[in-house]
């Protein structure tokens, strides 16, 4: 499997599609609070555990899922154990006629989008409950997805120590108030449509 996942790694078109969405481009373009947030957690977490292998340098998300089976549908979910506040980049792959399948659903906001080849969205992950329309007999459809996973954060926040630990240190009201902070300083890091119009 590593072969494999070497193989994936370094694919020019897949290394494409990281730069479009990170940095200078769609993620740091949209949300620079956000995308900072994201690579300064993970330039701290590297810096601390230089055993850490980041896949591609100038990315801000420390995972990768690459969904190769031909005819790749997720069903609906959410994916709990990502940042709450934070976005996953989902790519659409493969050959499919976008008009037919293969739609993004978006529940909680009652959309469905149709979500061509070659296509990257941003959504919160986390707490916005998603899934995709299957494609037309005989078509191809795969993904990429980027995300950092919520502990990865929390564990940087609260000084390289586990919840568990940060709690046993600072006690059970004071880790519960910086959770607070936390998800209001996150809040704060989303792009607002004022910041996207007065540029």
């Amino acid at each position: 499997n590593l072969v494999i996942i070497r193989m994936l790694l370094d694919n020019t078109f897949i290394r494409r599609i990281v730069g479009f969405t990170n940095h200078k481009h769609a993620f740091d373009l949209f949300a620079p609070l956000l995308f900072n947030y994201y690579a300064n957690a993970l330039n701290l977490l590297c810096e601390m555990n230089k055993k850490l292998e980041r896949h591609f340098p100038r990315s801000a998300f420390a995972c990768y899922a690459f969904n190769l089976g031909g005819k790749v549908r997720s069903y609906i979910h959410t994916d709990h154990l990502n940042l709450p506040f934070g976005w996953c980049a989902i790519t659409a792959l493969g050959t499919f006629n976008p008009r037919k399948g293969g739609h993004l659903v978006l529940w909680d906001l009652k959309l469905v989008v149709e979500f061509p080849p070659g296509s990257t969205i941003f959504i919160p992950s986390a707490i916005l409950r998603h899934s995709n329309i299957a494609i037309q007999p005989g078509e191809r459809r795969l993904s990429f997805v980027q995300w950092t996973a919520g502990g990865l954060f929390r564990w940087v926040d609260f000084g390289f120590k586990s919840a568990k630990a940060f709690q046993d240190e600072v006690g059970k009201q004071a880790a519960e108030e910086a959770n607070s902070r936390r998800w209001k300083e996150g809040l704060n890091l989303l792009p607002r449509l004022s910041d996207l119009t007065s540029t």
